[in-house]
């Protein structure tokens, strides 16, 4: 990792402006956005095209939100496909099926603008000024129809170039850079980190690990990163794992990793699922790393649960029994279309292939705990050896793989 970030720090630092925009023969770096965006789509030259997109960028993160708007609108207006171009060439091809007509219809069929946005990925830090583009379209999309098309097709770009294949799995611990410890207090969406004593607590005693999944073109930004706890047996509180001061579990009693919190860091990489191939690499290296470890599962909340409750006008949940069986109905008797779990939690990791293997009660009494479940957190086990059956077996019958423990309880409350 360290070769990669000083490769592409040395390339991707270099401003391209000072470089070479020396000559000119390059042309005028015009202050109007939509003659800089004529400039990069015009320039057919390697070096002219990326001065002018590294211009264009700078101009971009200075419009306000109307002008970004408008901005989006004339671009796909006077850079999308061209359907009249389009039509003819696949008529010539159904008359005429060679290898050239296939061509032109490949190179027709995609809109013009998705060079400019793989030009713009080109420039010093590029990949992560698009990221931060797209968080910008997300955030404004509901104001207009075309930020809306272009939020989807940035995500289709980002699904090629953050292929799970490009990522590395880099430790996080007490010695890691203060910048990027920074960034994990700041990304935390589960379990609030409160202090540097909190994250301390959290990276540098011997019994517990969090991973990160970075980029190599953007290796001082976390992607998604995970925090396990190595425990004796499967905690059924929150606060046995994230309490500052408490006993740490020796090397030898060590058989359970539990995956207590897994947090995306980039808005504008929403949509892209890290978190699968995050949890069973981690899983896998933890493995190797301990030989007494085996039982993978999570202490995860429920978010959805307490809104669900709301809407649903439930309020007889006072006694114990109750409230299991409320909380049962809402992780095993789906609400949705497409007949997937209520909460996003459960779909998650129900999707990846685990098991419905545990109900906590009184589990975290945090007010975000309480307000968003009742309190409640879910143990989903994760059995190296089914997950991939676990998993085909779930999206083809919607089914919720649950323990023996969970289906003892269903009898008890009289849950068909």
């Amino acid at each position: 990792m360290n070769f990669f970030q000083n490769l592409i720090s040395s390339i991707r630092s270099r401003s391209l402006k000072s470089g070479y925009f020396r000559s000119k023969s390059f042309g005028v770096l015009h202050k109007d956005i939509n003659k800089a965006l004529e400039s990069v789509m015009s320039k057919s030259g390697e070096i002219s095209s990326l001065v002018f997109a590294e211009h264009l960028s700078g101009l971009i993160e200075e419009l306000d939100d109307e002008a970004f708007i408008n901005f989006f609108n004339t671009i796909l207006e006077k850079y999308d496909i061209d359907s009249k171009a389009l039509l003819q060439a696949t008529n010539e091809y159904t008359k005429n099926k060679t290898q050239k007509n296939l061509e032109i219809i490949s190179q027709l069929s995609e809109p013009r603008w998705r060079e400019l946005f793989r030009r713009l990925n080109s420039i010093p830090e590029g990949t992560l000024k698009l990221v931060r583009l797209r968080e910008r379209i997300r955030s404004l999309k509901k104001d207009s129809n075309n930020l809306q098309f272009f939020d989807r097709s940035l995500l289709i770009l980002f699904k090629y170039w953050f292929n799970p294949s490009f990522l590395v799995l880099e430790n996080i611990d007490w010695t890691t850079p203060a910048s990027i410890l920074e960034k994990i207090i700041a990304y935390e969406a589960v379990h609030e980190i409160n202090s540097w004593d909190d994250l301390r607590a959290r990276l540098a005693p011997e019994d517990r690990r969090c991973f990160a999944f970075f980029h190599p073109l953007i290796p001082n930004e976390p992607l998604i990163f995970v925090e396990v706890a190595l425990s004796k047996n499967m905690p059924e509180s929150i606060n046995e794992v994230i309490k500052i001061n408490r006993s740490v579990t020796l090397d030898e009693d060590i058989n359970t990793a539990i995956f207590y919190s897994i947090s995306n860091c980039q808005e504008g990489l929403s949509g892209i699922s890290f978190g699968n191939f995050l949890i069973q690499k981690v899983a896998q290296k933890l493995r190797q790393e301990n030989d007494g470890l085996d039982t993978f599962a999570t202490l995860s909340p429920v978010p959805g649960f307490s809104k669900w409750l709301d809407k649903k006008s439930i309020d007889e949940y006072r006694d114990e029994d109750a409230l299991l069986k409320q909380a049962l109905i809402y992780l095993l008797k789906s609400d949705r279309d497409d007949g997937l779990p209520n909460d996003p939690v459960a779909k998650f990791h129900l999707g990846n292939g685990a098991i419905l293997e545990r109900i906590n009660l009184n589990a975290d009494l945090s007010s975000k705990g309480i307000n968003q479940s009742k309190g409640i957190m879910i143990n989903y086990l994760y059995d190296l050896e089914t997950l991939e059956e676990n998993h085909e077996l779930f999206f083809k019958t919607r089914e919720v793989k649950q323990s023996d423990g969970i289906i003892a309880l269903r009898k008890k409350l009289k849950i068909n």
